[in-house]
Formats: structure tokens, C-alpha cells, sequence
């Protein structure tokens, strides 16, 4: 099932350490790029965690962003240095006897002072399993955002192939009827001169008039690769690469076609068919 680059999860889950959360987004880009930013409690884990991102997202720009709330976790309570404090009150007991008497310190002020807070030692190896498993979750649910678009970019990469087929069916019946007129006219010009051009001159116009208007070739490239097109919407695998390949061997073709073209009615159904792949080659930019 074919992906579309653009996707956004979020997963958030309660630790020992404190809440955990984490944003995943994906946007088009022509190859794989990643922004992770992390809290610096779970730098250890950052190769496991952009490997299993890679893993996951094989496409696009992803921006993956994890917060931890360490004030929430029942592990990460409020330790107070009660030896700093002693040391506090004793230099405040000293300042008041230089000066004869002073206000009590604020305790909220008291906490801010250096050494006097410090948080519970963090299980950094626990943390990175939380996250790991948080990011499994997140992943799962933007793997199954991006199907769901996906899907519905196969259905009109598959209706504008079928257009394609459309277009090109009507070349293909065109074709007789201006191989027939051209050489009615021919036939009518090369009567002014029969007397003086020989039989094989006369056979050599009329190949090389087969030869300007014959898009046979054309016409079968564009059936074979609008068919490789429907299967490859089949394959289970990044697939955006070769289709970007894909438009560009169509719109070859499209171009060969409008070039060999000697009839107006071709003219604009070459000029259709290139609209179509343009429409077409703009979808295949959305997935991975």
C-alpha cells in the first residue's frame, strides 16, 4: 500500500520519570530528512530513536519532538538540602545579629537559592525504554494516517492513468484516418508530375509520409508504462522515487508524440496528454 508523505501522530504516556510526549510530523521532501529534538535526559537513546524513525519514515522531511514533564513523575519529587538550609538560616541568624534585626527570608526565595533543590536521580536506561515504546506507538498511528491518504492518492493517480489511456486510444484511432488524407494529397500533387518521377521515387514519399505521421511507438511506451504505473500503486514499499522515473518517461513520450504530430486533432490531444502527466506528476510528489 502505497504512502503519502504528510502525516501528523501524537503519543503522551506517564513515567516513573514524569509525562512523556511526543509529536511526530512529516511534510514532502525529495529525499528522507530528519529534525529530532530531545530533552537532554533522553540524549542516550537518540541513535536508537532516529533508527527507528528511519525505519518507519523512508521519505520526506519528518520533524519528531519529545517533551518530559519531570515535575509530574512520581520519581522525580522535590528534594530539599536541609544541611544548605541549616547553613541559610545560621547566615541569616548572623546578618540579623550585625545589624540588630531582619526580615524573615522568604522560603519560596530560600528554594531558588543554589544547593538547596535537587531532583531525584533519573533511571535514564528506563526513560529510553518509555520513549522507545512511546515512539512505536506514534509511529504505528502516523503509518496509518499516511496509508489512509495514500489510498486516495492511488485512486487518482489510477483515474488519471486511465484518462492517459483515454488520450492516447484516440491518437491511436486518429492515426488512419490522417495517414489516408495525406495521402490523398499527396497522390494528387505527385499527379501534376507522374510523367516525370519515377515509380521508386514516388514509393519513397509515401514511406517517409509513413515514417512523420507513425506513433505507434509512442502510443505502445504509454500503455506499458501507464500498466507499470497500476502496478507499482500495488507494491508494499517506497515507491515515490520510481514514479517520479515514471513521469518522466511518459512526459517523453507525450513530447515525441506532439513532436511527430501533423494533424491539429493530434496537436491538442498531445497537449491534453501532457496536462494530464503534469496533473498526474504533481500527486506523485505527495507520497513516499
Amino acid at each position: 500500500m502505497i504512502r503519502s508523505m504528510t502525516g501528523f501522530a501524537r503519543s503522551e504516556t506517564t513515567t516513573e520519570q514524569g509525562v512523556l510526549s511526543v509529536e511526530l510530523k512529516t511534510v514532502n521532501h525529495r529525499y528522507f530528512e530528519l529534525s529530532l529534538r530531545l530533552p537532554e535526559e533522553l540524549r542516550p537513546a537518540e541513535l536508537a530513536l532516529r533508527k527507528q524513525i528511519a525505519k518507519a519514515v523512508r521519505r520526506g522531511k519528518c520533524e519528531a519532538t519529545f517533551k518530559l514533564n519531570l515535575d509530574a513523575g512520581s520519581a522525580s519529587g522535590i528534594n530539599v538540602n536541609a544541611s544548605r538550609v541549616g547553613e541559610l538560616a545560621e547566615a541569616s541568624r548572623e546578618v540579623a545579629r550585625q545589624f540588630g534585626s531582619v526580615t524573615p527570608p522568604d522560603p519560596l526565595r530560600v528554594l531558588g537559592w543554589p544547593g538547596v533543590v535537587s531532583k531525584a536521580d533519573i533511571d535514564l536506561e528506563a526513560l529510553g525504554a518509555s520513549a522507545k515504546s512511546l515512539l512505536k506507538e506514534a509511529l504505528a498511528s502516523l503509518t496509518a494516517t499516511r496509508e489512509r491518504e495514500g489510498e486516495q492518492l492511488a485512486a487518482v493517480l489510477t483515474a488519471k492513468a486511465d484518462e492517459i489511456d483515454t488520450l492516447a486510444a484516440a491518437v491511436r484511432e486518429r492515426l488512419p484516418q490522417i495517414r489516408t488524407e495525406w495521402e490523398a494529397r499527396l497522390r494528387e500533387r505527385l499527379e501534376q508530375f507522374k510523367a516525370e518521377l519515377d515509380p521508386g521515387r514516388i514509393e519513397q514519399e509515401f514511406l517517409l509520409l509513413a515514417n512523420k505521421t507513425d506513433a505507434e511507438e509512442e502510443l505502445d511506451r504509454l500503455a506499458a508504462h501507464t500498466t507499470e504505473l497500476r502496478a507499482i500503486l500495488q507494491r508494499d514499499d517506497a515507491v515515490g522515487r520510481r514514479l517520479d522515473f515514471l513521469m518522466q518517461e511518459l512526459n517523453r513520450e507525450a513530447n515525441t508524440l506532439g513532436s511527430k504530430s501533423q494533424d491539429a486533432t493530434i496537436t491538442k490531444l498531445a497537449v491534453d496528454l501532457k496536462v494530464a502527466i503534469e496533473q498526474l506528476r504533481e500527486q506523485v510528489q505527495n507520497i513516499e
